[in-house]
């Protein structure tokens, strides 16, 4: 299972992810901004305190997303040569 090792969350709520297979991914938060308790990510100031932990992406208040839901719905990006 690829697990997340570097995150950086953009003011678009997008975030940028590295995965341990050395792939760089983009994955967009917006459609999870109505669910549940992930409407809290709306905050932008909340989004952009995303950090890794347990090999996955985590924010204060106990939200996170599994790793193999960013991985499955993130596009891959070409990283810069």
């Amino acid at each position: 299972m690829e697990t997340v090792t570097h995150v950086v969350a953009r003011d678009d709520f997008h975030l940028e992810l590295e995965f341990s297979t050395g792939e760089a991914r983009i994955f967009d938060v917006r459609p999870y901004l109505d669910k549940g308790m992930f409407n809290r990510l709306r905050d932008i100031k909340l989004f952009k305190q995303a950090h890794v932990a347990f090999d996955t992406v985590c924010w204060p208040g106990d939200l996170d997303i599994a790793p193999e839901t960013l991985y499955d719905k993130s596009i891959p990006v070409m990283k810069a040569a």
